[in-house]
Formats: C-alpha cells, structure tokens, sequence
C-alpha cells in the first residue's frame, strides 16, 4: 500500500510539472507570431510599465463614462465609436481616430474624424468628414481645420469645468455665462479656429482665415455658382473688400 501512494504521489507530482512545462513553453516561443486572420474587440498597445500608447476599439468597447486609461478618466461625456485613441508616454491622451455612420429615419448620418491634440489638451489640427442626408438634402463636406487651444488648458480640469457649468446652467444660465468668460479669460477653457480648408456649411470650397479671438478675417474660395471669391472682413465680420467687386 505504501508503495502504490509513492507511486501515485510521485506520477501526480510529475505530470504536473510536465503540465507546468508545456503551458510556460507554449507562450514563451521564440521569435514573433504570426496569424492570417484574427476577430479582437479591443487591442490596448503598451510599454513593458504598462502605459497604455494606443487603442485599436469596436463600439461597445470604445473608453468613456467611468473608464480610466492610465490611471486617468475619460470623458464620460463622449460618445462611443470605433477606432482609435493615441496617448503618449505619460499616458495623456494626444488624438485619435474615429467613424461611424448609419441610416435613420430620415436618411443616414455619418462621419470620420483625424485629431491630434495640444498636450494635455484638446485638438489643435483635424481632418473631419461629414455626411447627412435629410429626405431629399444631402450634404457632404471634408475639411482640415488648425485651431488655438487656451495656454492653461489641461484636460482633467477640462472636465471638472465642463460639469461645473453644466450644473450652473441648470439654476442660473447667465451665471453659468458669466462663468465661462471667467474661464476663458484665466486661459483654462475655450479654443477658437484659425485656419479651415475645405467646404463651409453654405456650400463654398476654399480657404477660411481667423483671428484669435475665431472671428472670419479673410476667404479666397469658389462658391456653390462656381465663381470665384476672395473677401475680406473687420473684427465685427463686416466685408471690407471683396474681389472681383460685386455687379450692381
């Protein structure tokens, strides 16, 4: 009896560590692996700390609401989407890119987006394509836009403004007006455009110049009769000059 419970401890205990040995062999072959084709939700690139550098993500997985990346919240505001998310080696959100589109009961709406972000802020250069259709309108516009972020900007305190002027703008609007411009004038939100190439929402395709506080100052474009426009305009928006001279 004592030589069949050696017996039987000593093969237990052996397959085990052959067991042991298999499984650490598998995933510790040499060189890289290749595969013809793989179905993942979710890829999370990152350094050997950790770090999460990007996100390959379906919809559903897509990071928002109470996620963390990095130790850091996200945006519980965002909408889900595919696509990916870039960060960089502190683990801040820098960009990314995202599309979607479907049909809806009027007609469809979709679109796809190219950002990279001021550090520690939000999106300095964007490259945006949109497409809505209403019963028998369409419109379908590509644009690369460069915008002016605020100096102080940082995108956790972004977000504790944003839900600060929310809850302002539930009891007091003009407070929550006053409140922003407070914001804004201390640098730490706000952001306007500076330069647009592409098709404005009335249909005019060319290049759009802003000064720094977004207002338009300067277009050269051909409109939706295909003439070809080059105006320019005083702080308040005003046409100064226009070429060629409009016809009376």
């Amino acid at each position: 009896m004592n030589k069949e419970l050696t017996f039987l401890r000593t093969f237990a205990a052996v397959t085990a560590i052959s067991i042991t040995m298999l499984a650490t062999l598998a995933f510790k072959k040499i060189g890289n692996q290749r595969f013809s084709e793989i179905d993942v939700e979710r890829i999370n690139i990152v350094e050997k700390d950790g770090t999460i550098k990007m996100i390959i993500t379906n919809v559903e997985r897509f990071p928002n609401g109470t996620d963390k990346i990095n130790n850091r919240s996200t945006n519980s505001d965002r909408k889900k989407r595919s696509g990916m998310l870039f960060f960089n080696d502190e683990g801040i959100e820098t960009g990314g890119f995202i599309y979607d589109g479907k049909k809806n009961k009027n007609g469809h709406s979709a679109g796809l987006s190219l950002t990279y972000d001021q550090y520690d802020g939000d999106q300095v250069m964007q490259l945006l394509t949109q497409d809505v259709e209403q019963g028998d309108k369409r419109f379908v516009s590509s644009t690369l836009a460069f915008n002016d972020r605020p100096s102080k900007e940082s995108q956790l305190k972004t977000m504790e403004i944003m839900k600060e002027l929310e809850e302002l703008h539930k009891k007091d609007p003009k407070l929550m007006e006053e409140k922003y411009k407070e914001y804004g004038a201390q640098g730490l939100i706000g952001g306007v455009p500076r330069v647009m190439l592409g098709k404005s929402k009335s249909q005019n395709n060319g290049l759009f110049l802003f000064d720094d506080k977004g207002m338009p100052r300067a277009m050269f474009y051909v409109d939706k009769e295909n003439n070809a426009k080059l105006d320019f305009f005083d702080e308040k928006g005003n046409t100064i000059v226009s070429f060629p001279e409009s016809k009376k």
